[in-house]
């Protein structure tokens, strides 16, 4: 039976650099190219080493899908393409493609230009990546991360119920139940408003896309009902860029938000202005949105440092935060944070988590589960020990696998091609008093299958399909006047073919039969007449041209 291999080559039992390579069908697929943002050296890429020790990858893959933007998920693609070395085509969405190249500048110019690290890629060669791009529309794609809950600016994931071989999904919150979103809209509002009451900022980290426009989109309405004058800020430039894209690709949003843009775009914020950097030394209350959303580096990094001291303040971590980054430690209760320089930073000011998370919950992740059905499920993106929990609770409905990284997970399938069936042969059955066609009930019906669009060897299909070959041959009868015996009348066939047929194996064997090539012939003599000879040739449709051949020239007859 047919495999399907899975290898991740990042994020298997981890979270961060999201790489999933699949063998299907005789296909190397590489789903996803992420960065580990815990890491500051090579361990923050893929290991592309599972695919090749050395060299280039084009010979070894034969495409590369990016779910999204998402730098986990995308942020390692020019290294992978332009370090590595890979020249075969990248599908990704149009959003995709239009943000992916703003977001992995922005991270290049932090990593190279302020922090002075080497080994990292360029600005060309984000270029000469983003060259080799093939977008794609959204149902022609996967998605990599998934929230079963809609937001104020998406709609919820959904999926069919598609039965797959193989679901591939993410588990970052394995073991989490959240409270219902309005619940977390409420808290994340009072905390807010309580916080800028008493004279304290509050800072608020976040990616450049997805969640800032959801937690934007909120405040703005609050700050609207509520009157507020306390002045809100995002971080210039990347975010920005963002909301154009977001005002750009207004069709890919949910439908409040495409009703709403007949009146006004609700992504032009009234009480939300850009910041800059000098607005952090400001007296007074203030809300800033801030980039990057873990705090490992850039204006979300710097304005917490200034911040951090005072009590008044809050910090508001609205995401995941990988092990190794500032926000992971300062979620662990860590107060005294050692900086660049062996510097200390003494953290006063409150900290609250608060999931506006991308990712789906471990009741999300069972909804969609069921909602496919798949016959196997495997789990990536995750911490080992919450996938291990989750993995238990799949176990009892579905097949289960979680590798780490490096290791490979096959699933044998069985094919199953869908097809249409003519209106005639429903009839047909019904007239024959058959049951209609049921999915749940299989049952054999006859007809003849047309294959349309794929060819492929016969020697592949019988092993799809899991059926023996069947060997066809063609017959002919051939007169043949000849006063000889059978036995004489045979011999004297093969010594005339021999002289006629110089470059074929021609056999005289013992059993009484001429074979040439494939060719039988044998010789009878006819009842009603002792000088008539029978000719019985057959011969495998492989050498039908010969066959013909064959039958022409004994009908001439033999030479005396």
């Amino acid at each position: 039976m047919p495999e399907i291999k899975v290898t991740p080559l990042g994020a298997g039992q981890d979270v961060g650099r999201s790489c999933i390579l699949v063998s299907i069908g005789g296909k190397n697929i590489m789903l996803d190219c992420g960065m580990h943002m815990g890491y500051n050296d090579d361990r923050r890429f893929p290991d592309f080493s599972y695919i090749t020790p050395n060299g280039r990858l084009t010979d070894f893959l034969d495409c590369v899908i990016i779910s999204h933007f998402h730098l986990d998920h995308c942020g390692a693609l020019p290294y992978m393409s332009e370090m590595v070395g890979y020249d075969g085509p990248i599908y990704m969405t149009h959003p995709t493609k239009a943000i992916c190249p703003i977001l992995l500048e922005d991270f290049r110019k932090i990593t190279v230009d302020k922090k002075g690290e080497t080994n990292f890629f360029t600005s060309q060669m984000i270029k000469d990546c983003m060259k080799k791009v093939i977008p794609l529309n959204l149902h022609q794609t996967v998605q990599g991360d998934y929230n079963m809950t809609p937001d104020r600016h998406l709609g919820a994931a959904w999926i069919d119920k598609c039965r797959p071989d193989i679901l591939i999904s993410e588990s970052t919150y394995a073991t989490t139940i959240r409270d219902s979103k309005r619940c977390r809209e409420r808290d994340f509002l009072k905390k807010v408003h309580e916080t800028i009451e008493r004279g304290g900022k509050v800072l608020i980290p976040v990616f450049a896309l997805g969640r800032a426009q959801e937690l934007c989109i909120l405040l703005e309405t609050f700050w609207e009902r509520m009157n507020l004058k306390a002045p809100i800020y995002f971080s210039t430039g990347l975010t920005e860029k963002a909301n154009h894209y977001y005002k750009l690709f207004i069709t890919w949003t949910n439908q409040k938000i495409r009703k709403t843009f007949v009146q006004r775009n609700m992504f032009e914020f009234k009480h939300i202005k850009a910041f800059d950097r000098s607005y952090a030394d400001n007296p007074g209350p203030m809300v800033v949105f801030a980039t990057p959303g873990m705090l490992h580096a850039g204006q979300s990094l710097q304005i917490f440092k200034k911040w951090a001291g005072n009590d008044k303040n809050m910090v508001i971590m609205p995401g995941y935060c990988v092990q190794g980054t500032i926000g992971h430690k300062i979620l662990n209760g860590q107060r005294k944070l050692e900086m660049e320089g062996r510097s200390t930073l003494d953290v006063k000011l409150q900290v609250e988590y608060m999931s506006f998370s991308a990712h789906a919950d471990a009741k999300g992740i069972m909804q969609l589960i069921r909602m496919a059905e798949p016959r196997n499920m495997l789990l990536v993106h995750g911490e080992a020990a919450k996938m291990e929990f989750l993995k238990g609770k799949i176990e009892q409905e579905f097949n289960c696998y979680m590798p780490a990284n490096g290791e490979t997970t096959a699933v044998t399938t069985n094919p199953s091609v869908p097809v249409d069936i003519s209106l005639n042969l429903l009839k047909r059955e019904m007239v024959l008093g058959g049951p209609l066609p049921d999915p749940k009930k299989p049952r054999t019906m006859h007809g003849t299958l047309i294959m349309k669009e794929n060819l492929v060897s016969s020697e592949q299909a019988l092993k799809e399909l899991g059926l023996n070959e069947h060997q066809l041959r063609f017959t002919c009868r051939v007169q043949l006047q000849d006063p000889h015996s059978d036995s004489d009348t045979l011999h004297r066939i093969y010594t005339h073919l021999k002289s006629v047929l110089k470059d074929y194996t021609i056999q005289h064997l013992p059993d009484g039969t001429v074979m040439v090539e494939s060719i039988v012939i044998k010789v009878s003599s006819s009842a009603e007449d002792a000088n008539a000879k029978v000719l019985l040739l057959s011969w495998s449709y492989q050498d039908e041209d010969l066959g013909s051949y064959l039958s022409s020239l004994l009908k001439k007859g033999l030479p005396t």
